[in-house]
């Protein structure tokens, strides 16, 4: 297991300033957003210039991307398709494993979303990315049962583990060991059980990381970490010693 450093850490800046604020802190790894309402790279740009996209990739030899984790907005689904399919483009040519993207809202019946999955993991596949969904409240995998139930129903698919999201809201105090076994990516920030506290400062919440990776470890999982706190208006805190503290904690646990 290696400790990466997502860009929505920064994502108040564009996507150079959140890359060199990202070395700064020593990280060689880094877990790019592909946002379409975000300020970095956007899925958009990537279909309009696969090759343009990839060049704001090459970061020089101290610092490599190593995942992304892609929102998309476009309303048809014929052009999220074409964006999708850019993005594992991109993402073979910049020698990125992995893609997530947040699962439907429980609102979609399952099986139209599992019809909607099944059309990106034949994408990605075909480029060989690994293809994820996230462990988001609100979605198809917002509890672990749910979440394996996807991946049972779509051989193939893995999952980005978030745990806060394995904390708040109706899962809280729930055990999701089921998990560990379809997991492909991991973000991580420290979170609470109580009112407004999915993000607090590190050590203050409620995220077990080394049982996290003793669990990963169990099914040789060897891949990142991502030290994955958003840079939210008005945070309680400042992000860089937030950031630069999770680091060191997950550096000394792997």
């Amino acid at each position: 297991m290696f400790v990466a450093c997502s860009t929505l850490c920064f994502g108040r800046y564009p996507l150079e300033e959140a890359l060199r604020r990202i070395a700064e802190l020593r990280f060689t790894k880094c877990d790019v957003a592909i946002h379409e309402r975000g300020r970095q790279l956007k899925p958009s740009e990537v279909v309009a210039d696969v090759t343009a996209a990839a060049n704001k990739l090459r970061l020089g030899p101290g610092l490599a991307p190593i995942a992304f984790s892609v929102e998309l907005e476009a309303s048809s689904e014929t052009e999220q398709h074409r964006q999708f399919q850019a993005i594992c483009r991109l993402a073979r040519i910049s020698a990125v494993p992995v893609v997530t993207i947040s699962p439907a809202s429980v609102e979609v019946p399952l099986e139209l979303e599992v019809e909607r999955l099944s059309k990106f993991l034949q994408l990605a596949h075909a480029e060989g990315i690994q293809f994820n969904v996230a462990t988001l409240l609100g979605t198809h995998a917002q509890t672990p049962e749910q979440a394996i139930e996807l991946c049972k129903r779509l051989p193939g698919l893995g999952l980005t583990l978030d745990p806060s999201h394995y904390i708040v809201g109706p899962n809280q105090g729930k055990n999701y060991d089921v998990v560990f076994e379809y997991v492909h990516h991991v973000h991580l920030r420290d979170t609470g059980r109580g009112p407004n506290q999915f993000q607090v400062r590190i050590g203050q919440g409620e995220v077990e990381y080394g049982r996290i990776i003793s669990q990963l470890s169990r099914y040789g999982y060897k891949r990142a970490l991502s030290v994955d706190i958003r840079d939210i208006p008005d945070a309680a805190f400042a992000m860089e010693p937030e950031v630069r503290k999770l680091k060191y904690l997950l550096e000394s646990l792997v």
